[in-house]
């Protein structure tokens, strides 16, 4: 997963952040949204409100094998 680093909490906080996360587990697997949901909820929990001052980008792998390593590059060129 990929998250703010501590110095991006000190910066303006107007500004929308912008959170890429690779899931590692299939959309359809109950762990990985309990997981996606606990860390919105953490974050929450931290002043971070989804549409407020961050928005979240997810992406959850196909049976693929390649598929991790695509979606990867792929949250990396949104630049989060």
């Amino acid at each position: 997963m990929v998250a703010l680093p501590l110095a991006a909490r000190a910066q303006d906080p107007e500004r929308m952040r912008f959170i890429g996360v690779l899931m590692p587990y299939a959309e359809s697997d109950p762990g990985g949204a309990t997981n996606l949901s606990a860390l919105r909820q953490g974050l929450q929990q931290l002043g971070w409100m989804e549409g407020r001052n961050v928005r979240f980008e997810h992406r959850w792998p196909t049976p693929d094998a390649h598929s991790m390593g695509k979606l990867a590059k792929e949250l990396v060129d949104l630049r989060p």
